[in-house]
């Protein structure tokens, strides 16, 4: 199975690079750690051969060292103390907790020694950004092999990653190596580490993990040594062979990947499940009594979700997925994710949803997140609401509601900033969660309204086709879906992810005409262009709807109501700041004319979007 995913995988990578001249840099991983579970320290060698697929040569490297964000006077710990809404999780008593940090509490990633094909280079660390000078260049279509040394500390947990988390887990390891930032079109992206989340390289991981034998292990990767380690790894009916002394090494691979976590804790209870011809599944959480019946219940969940994501996006690759109790809240890395535990049954399943939902936008389509945070965040937010919905059975009519009602309480605050926005460079952390998750879920959803809800997911998974083991970009999925819909989207990318402009139209006024007609007045009152929607119910219960196409979409939806007569007008031009429409009816036979009555349509005023019949 291995080397067909491989086969797959290199193949589509041709045919991309093909078809788009896409490249991508990959990086191959070998590393030893040793932990020490009495001090939180770790010292480890890292061999990381590097391919150059750019058609550039490349000077320098760079290397993000994350833990060493968790020190006083960071430049995450300055930006949580400037900004007006800091996270509550990393605040106490009304103070950065990182400013409070012992030393013996903080984190830090140093590298002690580095070498380049065997020639030792310069180095110099820049807060949680490693700047490397090249002792030779690496020229394009070639490999270069760094060799390093480096110890580290692990925090107090106080954001995803760190030590003894409010609910007691040792380790959540997340951050905690030292790793090749990524290079691509747009060149380097050694960003430092604020508050926000990652781009990473493709490559494969070899880990060697030595810690207490106590500790249970789970993460990304398969573990190749299972019958030495034991743990609820091995297989049915094998004897576990333990070396002797207090530590297991603990090996893991993990092919075609991004990240790697580990997470470790001596009460860890191991479960598994098999999802029906699909992955195998881990369950890790801590042996209390309290958490038994909701961990057990959310794991057929888990394969229900599973099941779903891969039906309606794209099959899941991969040969296992874990989840893990650990973090701060819940948060995705390849094959795994780290959540709280301590959880209502329905908060547990909400969050297993999202993070595994993020297996596919973020670590099967890996996009910037420092850059196109929306698209990872509220992909999987539009996503997962249509799987909790399907899978909890919540039976809502619009799943997107909270979504909805989120962007627009952020445009009524007029604080709204373009999605364009880099995620560390909000004015604030709301604004930031609610244009990622809510405004990045609208996008979809609307998008749904613009060319139809079957083409939407037809375009989801088309996507995934086109850049699963890829880094896409905003254009990528605008056109994916105007390849599905035959439609021009560009408009809408513009727009919706590039300015704040706002959708508002209205009916203006409704009115007896001749020949006993009615006429209906639209009028287009924000900058945003759309489409539009309109349906007519008459007093005797019938309904019309009538489509009201964009011109610049050059073409128009299908009816998204079989059941209801449409009839598609002439194209509405954005520059026409109305549009008059007669109805083959009088207006004392017409009770209701409705704009979008979906409501999918993100209209910022919806006070102006129905006419009513006077009693």
């Amino acid at each position: 199975m291995k080397y067909l995913f491989y086969l797959l995988m290199g193949t589509g990578l041709l045919q991309a690079q093909g078809n788009q001249a896409y490249w991508q840099q990959h990086v191959d991983y070998q590393m030893e750690v040793a932990m020490d579970v009495e001090t939180y320290r770790y010292t480890g060698t890292q061999k990381l051969t590097y391919t150059n697929n750019s058609p550039d040569s490349l000077n320098r490297v760079f290397y993000h060292m994350y833990f060493n964000a968790f020190q006083p006077g960071s430049e995450m710990d300055l930006r949580l103390q400037s900004i007006e809404d800091p996270d509550g999780r990393m605040i106490a008593n009304g103070q950065s907790r990182i400013a409070s940090l012992q030393p013996n509490e903080i984190g830090y990633l140093r590298a002690s020694k580095l070498m380049q094909d065997g020639t030792p280079v310069s180095y110099e660390l820049e807060g949680t950004v490693l700047v490397v000078s090249l002792a030779k260049p690496i020229p394009p279509a070639s490999s270069s092999v760094f060799e390093m040394e480096f110890e580290g500390q692990v925090p107090l947990q106080i954001r995803r990653s760190g030590r003894d988390n409010r609910e007691g887990v040792a380790l959540s390891m997340s951050q905690w190596y030292p790793k090749m930032a990524e290079y691509d079109f747009e060149g380097w992206h050694a960003h430092p580490y604020i508050a926000r989340e990652f781009h990473g390289v493709w490559g494969d991981f070899d880990l060697k993990l030595t810690i207490d034998k106590n500790y249970v292990v789970g993460g990304t990767g398969y573990l190749q040594n299972a019958a030495e380690i034991g743990h609820g790894y091995q297989a049915p009916g094998t004897k576990v062979k333990r070396s002797k002394g207090k530590t297991l090494t603990w090996h893991f691979k993990a092919p075609m990947v991004h990240d790697f976590m580990w997470a470790a804790d001596p009460e860890y209870r191991h479960d598994t499940l098999r999802v029906a011809n699909g992955p195998l599944l881990h369950f890790f959480y801590k042996d209390k009594p309290e958490l038994e019946e909701n961990w057990k219940k959310l794991q057929p969940k888990t394969a229900e979700a599973m099941e779903f994501f891969s039906r309606n996006v794209g099959a899941y690759p991969y040969e296992q997925y874990s989840v893990i109790q650990g973090g701060d809240g819940g948060m995705e890395y390849p094959m795994s994710t780290l959540i709280t535990g301590e959880r209502s049954f329905g908060s547990l399943v909400g969050v297993m949803v999202h993070e595994l939902a993020h297996s596919w936008f973020q670590h099967l389509l890996a996009t910037n997140e420092s850059k196109h945070e929306w698209m990872d965040e509220g992909f999987t937010s539009f996503v997962s609401a249509l799987c909790m919905n399907k899978i909890m059975d919540q039976q809502k009519s619009n799943p997107f509601e909270g979504s909805y009602r989120g962007y627009y309480r952020l445009v009524e605050s007029g604080r709204e900033q373009p999605l364009t926005t880099h995620a560390d460079r909000y004015d604030f952390n709301s604004g930031y969660g609610t244009s990622a998750y809510s405004k990045g879920a609208v996008f979809l959803a609307q998008l749904g309204y613009v060319i139809g809800q079957d083409k939407l997911m037809e375009s989801l998974r088309k996507y995934f086709q086109d850049f699963k083991f890829k880094h896409p970009t905003p254009n990528d999925i605008k056109r994916s879906a105007e390849k599905v819909s035959g439609l021009e989207l560009d408009w809408y990318l513009t727009d919706f992810a590039q300015t704040t402009n706002t959708i508002d139209y209205g009916i203006r006024s409704v009115s007896a005409g001749g020949n006993n007609k009615t006429a209906i007045e639209l009028e287009r009152i924000g900058l945003m262009p759309m489409p539009i929607d309109l349906l007519v119910v008459y007093k005797d219960g019938s309904r019309k709807l009538l489509y009201m196409p964009l011109r610049m979409m050059r073409g128009e939806k299908g009816n998204p109501y079989p059941g209801i007569e449409r009839k598609v007008l002439e194209d509405w031009p954005w520059a026409q700041p109305s549009y008059t429409i007669e109805v083959d009816a009088p207006v004392d036979q017409i009770q209701a004319i409705v704009i979008d009555p979906s409501q999918l349509m993100a209209d910022v005023d919806l006070s102006n979007n129905l006419w009513q019949a006077s009693e």
